[in-house]
């Protein structure tokens, strides 16, 4: 099994957009795919509009909605704090063994983190300790505007002080006259970050499925995001 995990520079970032877009184009190049967010907060699994409904449509997997998001919560919080508020917690051997059931299902996996790489999941752990666990590389989902360079630079900075792999970063929503910030921000980025951008992806108008995996496809290397698992497309 090899695989990407998607986490951000923050919440809204298009994470799930990226994500599913990312699993459609996979599968339609005869990848076998699977999708994993194991925490969920602010929606339930099976509406249409949600992370794990949508990570589910686009990948096609036969994986259930409670095996792709085992853990749900009411409130649209940090998994950890919404959890706290229903007198739940998380534990990181929960997720795992979760993880553990399901990952020999498919041959490439899209893990899907919740709001930025820092971010509580449960008790004790971060977005950050459940890659190092997975131990796969990470897709930084960012915004492109003025102000996203200081957010990449230090998700950059703190995802390397912890050793994990970055395999690029996706800037996701840039105008359909770019700003300045926006024109500038890729060189600049990647200068700073020695990290290569691996697409550059355009505001969706209309949120369909199609839309969200053309976008994938026409605005971001997948080639180079599966170099490294030496996958042949």
């Amino acid at each position: 099994m090899s695989g990407i995990f998607i986490t951000g520079t923050d919440t809204d970032v298009g994470k799930t957009i990226i994500s599913s877009g990312i699993a459609a184009v996979l599968k339609e190049q005869q990848i076998d795919i699977g999708v994993f967010k194991p925490l969920l907060s602010g929606i339930t699994r099976e509406d249409p509009r949600s992370d794990t409904s949508l990570l589910k449509q686009l990948s096609k997997t036969s994986l259930s909605y409670e095996e792709i998001t085992p853990f749900v919560f009411k409130e649209p919080l940090a998994p950890y704090v919404a959890a706290k508020l229903e007198g739940k917690s998380v534990r990181m051997e929960e997720v795992l063994s979760h993880w553990e059931k399901i990952k020999e299902k498919h041959e490439f996996f899209i893990v899907e983190g919740a709001g930025g790489i820092s971010v509580p999941l449960g008790e004790q752990f971060l977005v950050s300790d459940l890659i190092k666990e997975l131990e796969l590389p990470i897709v930084i989902v960012a915004r492109p505007n003025l102000g996203t360079v200081n957010h990449i630079f230090l998700t950059v900075q703190y995802a390397k002080s912890l050793g994990l792999t970055i395999t690029g970063i996706v800037l996701n929503g840039i105008s359909e006259q770019p700003s300045l910030a926006e024109k500038t921000n890729p060189k600049l980025i990647e200068e700073l970050c020695g990290v290569p951008i691996l697409g550059i992806t355009p505001k969706l108008r209309d949120l369909t499925l199609e839309n969200m995996k053309n976008m994938v496809k026409e605005h971001i290397d997948v080639t180079l995001l599966l170099q490294e698992k030496e996958l042949i497309i």
